[in-house]
């Protein structure tokens, strides 16, 4: 195959040294270093003006091109329409959702800046590879700037059925825009369907062809499943490694032989954190034989601090914990450690090896690596087990994990409470099979699978 794969994402994640990428990085590092390329998007820095043409920085193949956003704009655009408007929306809670036509219309104009500062980087036989929601325009602007060159789009998060997507005002105007891509990817069927029968409506009237193939608008897409996967050897090899890392061996310590229970997820309301504490005190309540005997580690990085609704999910959550704490500790135990900063990969894998029960419970959620992370990290020898939502796309492919639903208190407890249970071969047994499935549908797969239906639209234009 010849030609660039050009990524887009909303920010870049420059590689510092020493430290290894995840999620996203891995697989779009992974695509431009085999093809060549460049990876485009904001660099984190604001202006008050309008924002210079992209700064360019080389490493072997790979072309980091950033601008910065001015100040206002990227408020509006990203804290307003994207995180107030798309995420709630897309994941199906509409009692956040909030719409302002001037926050929508600066997500159309920083969608169009992204575009004319694209333009002049891009060649012929490139291929450009958008990602997630806050792009959505994005092919649409370039299409009117004369772009012809393949463009794809993969959705990293959950798409919401009709009923639920037409509580937007602009739902017909992001259809629509989601039909200017040649390739369109969601991580389940689910979300597929549910795009296929937005575009079934008598707003775009989509006809569906064989072979995925969508007919609208004038003109044809290919709509298809692509679940993102993990590198789960990497995933292994960082575990192992830092095992003996001074922070993990005083946690060790610290824990006397307790079982740990361990959650890391950005501070979310998609992510169930609040229904979590209330399940793992249910734990307590119902099987008072865990008293003194497990820990809660849950790790709640912020995110998204322009946003009040953030706010108000860290008070919650720091009211419950301590809630918990006041209720059960002892003066040598503490039920819940609750942790609102971040760690790096190595420290985080090692954490994940150690935990008796990885938990995974979100409201919703496009897929989440975190539950993929943790079943790679496990020493197959005496594997952890995970406890994960039904309502996250992992699920679809970790059948063997202990599924329940996050708004099940009582069940979600119950399930912490088998995993805890569970016999050694058992644990074995399950941890086998969701390995296997984490190495076929691996982050190189995924990322191959894209590239590779992406180049393959060249011949139908």
């Amino acid at each position: 195959m010849t030609g660039r794969v050009v990524a887009v994402s909303n920010r870049v994640a420059i590689p510092r040294e020493g430290q290894a990428p995840g999620g996203l990085a891995v697989g779009v590092l992974a695509a431009l270093r085999e093809y060549g390329g460049i990876w485009f998007g904001w660099n984190g820095s604001t202006t008050t003006g309008e924002p210079k043409d992209a700064e360019l920085q080389q490493d072997g193949t790979i072309t980091y091109a950033t601008i910065s956003l001015n100040q206002q704009e990227f408020d509006d655009y990203y804290n307003g329409f994207s995180n107030q408007s798309l995420w709630p929306l897309f994941h199906y809670m509409l009692g956040h959702l909030k719409y302002d036509r001037r926050k929508f219309q600066a997500y159309v104009r920083v969608n169009a800046l992204f575009a004319r500062k694209l333009l002049p980087l891009l060649q012929d036989d490139d291929v450009i590879w958008v990602h997630d929601y806050h792009l959505i325009p994005l092919a649409a602007e370039l299409r009117r700037a004369g772009v012809t060159q393949p463009i794809g789009f993969f959705l990293h998060v959950p798409f919401p059925d009709y009923d639920v997507l037409r509580a937007l005002p602009v739902h017909e105007y992001l259809l629509r825009s989601m039909c200017a891509y040649d390739v369109v990817g969601f991580h389940t069927l689910g979300d597929l369907s549910s795009f296929q029968q937005c575009l079934l409506r008598p707003e775009i009237g989509a006809d569906l062809l064989p072979g995925g193939r969508i007919s609208a608008l004038g003109r044809r897409l290919v709509a298809d499943v692509f679940p993102i996967g993990i590198d789960p050897a990497q995933c292994a090899e960082l575990g192992a490694q830092h095992q003996s890392d001074r922070a993990v061996e005083r946690l060790q310590t610290s824990l006397q032989q307790r079982s740990l229970i361990i959650g890391v997820d950005r501070l979310d309301y998609s992510k169930g954190l609040p229904e979590r504490f209330h399940a793992y005190q249910r734990l307590l309540e119902h099987y008072p034989a865990n008293r003194r005997n497990v820990v809660l580690l849950q790790i709640a990085p912020p995110t998204r601090s322009g946003v009040r609704t953030y706010a108000e999910i860290r008070a919650e959550l720091e009211g419950i914990a301590g809630h918990i704490n006041g209720r059960f500790a002892e003066v040598d135990w503490v039920p819940v450690r609750y942790l609102n900063r971040s760690y790096d990969r190595g420290m985080l894998m090692a954490l994940y090896r150690y935990a008796r029960v990885g938990l995974v419970t979100p409201v919703r959620d496009g897929m989440n690596l975190v539950a993929k992370e943790y079943v790679a990290a496990q020493d197959p020898e005496d594997p952890g087990m995970l406890v994960l939502s039904t309502l996250a796309g992992a699920a679809r492919e970790l059948r063997e994990a202990v599924l329940v639903n996050p708004y099940d208190t009582d069940g979600v407890a119950e399930g912490i409470q088998t995993a805890l249970e569970m016999s050694l071969d058992e644990r074995r047994e399950r941890h086998q099979a969701m390995l296997a499935t984490l190495r076929q549908n691996d982050i190189s797969r995924w990322r191959q699978r894209f590239v590779e239906a992406l180049k393959a639209s060249r011949d139908t234009h």
